[in-house]
């Protein structure tokens, strides 16, 4: 399910680049930061997943070089949740908060899951929900740049005047 979700945000991602490209919104200085931000943003968790995807469970080290990836995913979100989005992108701001708030919770579950070398399945099990919680939002906020409303949304959205 989470690589689904990883397939859909690179799809989105292509897709508004080039709606970005066609209308001329790269002219714009911010925007042209922002586009680099997020496709620098979204480069830096595919690369982190490839890293992941690529490490040898039977290896002695594979939990903790599987932890080290997650910090370094946790960080790569919390600088997410820290972009300055344009104003016309401001109502997006809140649920980039939110996926860094749940990709930290997944990455603490994680390190709690796989504490003094044992394994708790119940504790890896909410660290994985969270994980799909943080790229849910990203693919939320992918799709609204795109132009578009996600079908399944499922977040509470306040209405900001």
């Amino acid at each position: 399910m989470v690589n689904t979700l990883k397939n859909k945000i690179r799809i989105l991602i292509a897709g508004f680049f080039a709606s970005m490209a066609l209308s001329g919104c790269g002219e714009d200085p911010e925007l042209t930061q922002f586009q680099n931000d997020i496709e620098s943003f979204c480069t830096e968790i595919s690369q982190i997943d490839t890293s992941i995807n690529n490490i040898d469970a039977s290896s002695e080290g594979a939990v903790s070089e599987l932890l080290s990836y997650l910090d370094d995913l946790d960080e790569a979100f919390q600088n997410f949740a820290e972009l300055d989005f344009p104003e016309e992108f401001n109502y997006l701001e809140e649920i980039a908060d939110q996926a860094g708030e749940y990709m930290t919770t997944a990455v603490s579950g994680y390190h709690e899951a796989y504490n003094n070398g044992s394994y708790d399945e119940n504790t890896a099990a909410y660290a994985s929900e969270n994980y799909s919680r943080a790229y849910k939002r990203v693919q939320i906020i992918i799709t609204f740049l795109h132009g578009e409303t996600p079908e399944d949304v499922d977040l509470q959205m306040e209405n900001q005047n």
